[in-house]
């Protein structure tokens, strides 16, 4: 009886919101997945983007993200910088991703004149494009200065949002194999690798801070406002959420303290929720 009144604390501010923000991205995923499948049947370019996964493939996912996985835990310390360089591009493409549907709508609402300006990759961009893509790379940067827990979560969001739209799984029959191979994969890494490594390598991971580019070199230039640069990132894997949301402090918990769920756990039921709604 007094586990099951510790759940309680599932009613506090913090986890109603990750709670409420993770199903809402599930479906937001789902939905953004379905539209992108509409627009890549009328669009052969958008089709040549995505990945359709076949049966070995889908197997070679915890497989190779148990490899990642692993040479984070030994090797984060030597690579975090250069893995925080590829996020904020990841970042800033998926950003543009999510927001140009919107953008979209906007400018056939409003009648907005939407001239070619330029061409890059073999590929125009209009004058609206150019300025989403910009605004999109300003946030990616306000977050590298910063690090505030929201602009993580955004840029977790347009991942999560961005990847299910892109990777494709032909029928059930992978989707359910899939499923479970990162279900076995969720809950050794979680719950028994401590038995085989020393630690808790998927938390250690998780909680681990990436050493931010931008602070090293505005460090080694003497650049001024260096104190306003954050020197540790949470890199947007995982949405957060202050224990202390509305501003109460947990009795005996930091004010720093922060709930924390994986993109990951998110995202392994969307591909067979939009699979299931295609069908």
């Amino acid at each position: 009886m007094e586990s099951l009144w510790k759940l309680v604390y599932l009613l506090e501010p913090a986890p109603v919101t990750l709670i409420t923000t993770a199903v809402a991205v599930t479906f937001a995923s789902a939905f953004r997945a379905l539209n992108y499948g509409k627009e890549m049947e009328r669009n052969r370019d958008l089709s040549e983007a995505s990945i359709t996964l076949d049966r070995s493939q889908a197997l070679m996912i915890p497989v190779m993200s148990s490899f990642s996985l692993l040479l984070m835990f030994y090797l984060f310390s030597s690579v975090s910088q250069l893995l925080t360089a590829f996020t904020a591009v990841a970042s800033a493409s998926s950003l543009y991703f999510c927001l140009s549907p919107y953008v979209a709508y906007l400018k056939s609402q409003f009648g907005l004149a939407d001239p070619f300006v330029s061409r890059c990759c073999s590929k125009s961009f209009t004058r609206i494009q150019g300025l989403l893509l910009i605004s999109c790379s300003v946030v990616v940067a306000a977050w590298l200065v910063s690090g505030h827990w929201i602009l993580n979560n955004l840029l977790g969001i347009s991942i999560c949002i961005a990847f299910v739209s892109h990777v494709r799984l032909p029928n059930i029959k992978i989707c359910a194999m899939l499923l479970l191979c990162l279900f076995v994969y969720d809950i050794f890494w979680v719950f028994f690798s401590e038995r085989f490594f020393g630690a808790n390598v998927m938390v250690s991971v998780a909680t681990q801070q990436a050493s931010n580019p931008v602070h090293t070199v505005a460090n080694s230039l003497s650049l001024p406002g260096l104190q306003l640069i954050t020197k540790k990132l949470e890199l947007p894997v995982k949405i957060v959420f202050p224990r202390n949301l509305l501003g109460g402090v947990v009795p005996g918990e930091s004010a720093t303290d922060f709930m924390m769920l994986g993109l990951g756990d998110m995202g392994n039921l969307l591909p067979y929720f939009c699979r299931s709604s295609e069908n």
